[in-house]
C-alpha cells in the first residue's frame, strides 16, 4: 500500500487507530514527530478548565509556571477570610505565549473583599499598564491575549 495515493486506498480496508501511531507534523519548517494519543491529550487539555482554589493568606500564582502551560480557561475560587492575592500572567516575550489568550472566572466563592490581582510580570505590561487588574466580584471574567510583547484585554465582564 505505500505505493498507493492516499485516495486510492479502501476505507474498508483501513484499521482503526489504537493511538500509539507516530505521526509527522512539519512546524516552522521542522519535522516533529507526535502520537495519535499525544495529539488527544493536547486537545483535551486546551478544552478542559484549570480548576484554581485561591487560599486567603496563600501567597501568589504564577501562571509562567509548567503547570499552567496550558490553561486557557481558569475558574477561581475563594477559601478563607478577607484577603488579596496576585496571579502574575506569564511571560509575555516567551514563545510559547505568542498569540495566546487565558480567560479567567470567579465562582460565587468571591465577594467585594476577596480580591484576586491579575498582575503582568515586572517590566511588562497589561494593556500598556504595569500595575495589575483585580477581580473581587462572583462569576467576574476576564480574557487575555498575547501578542509576543505585552498583554492585553480584550474581554472583561463583571456580574
Amino acid at each position: 500500500m505505500a505505493d498507493k495515493k492516499i485516495s486510492e486506498l479502501s476505507l474498508v480496508a483501513a484499521s482503526d487507530l489504537d493511538g500509539t501511531e507516530v505521526i509527522a507534523i512539519v512546524h516552522s519548517s521542522e519535522t516533529k514527530k507526535t502520537t495519535i494519543s499525544n495529539l488527544e491529550n493536547l486537545i483535551v487539555t486546551h478544552l478542559t478548565a484549570t480548576n484554581i482554589t485561591v487560599v486567603s493568606g496563600g501567597g501568589s500564582i504564577d501562571l509562567d509556571d509548567s503547570a499552567y502551560d496550558n490553561a486557557e480557561m481558569i475558574k477561581l475560587s475563594w477559601s478563607g477570610g478577607s484577603d488579596t492575592i496576585e496571579i502574575t500572567l506569564p511571560d509575555a516575550t516567551a514563545t510559547k505565549n505568542l498569540n495566546r489568550q487565558i480567560r479567567l472566572i470567579t465562582d460565587s466563592t468571591y465577594t467585594t473583599s476577596t480580591h484576586a490581582d491579575l498582575t503582568p510580570i515586572s517590566g511588562q505590561t497589561l494593556d500598556g499598564e504595569e500595575s495589575h487588574y483585580r477581580i473581587n466580584k462572583a462569576y467576574e471574567g476576564i480574557t487575555v491575549w498575547c501578542d509576543g510583547t505585552e498583554w492585553f484585554i480584550i474581554q472583561a465582564k463583571a456580574s
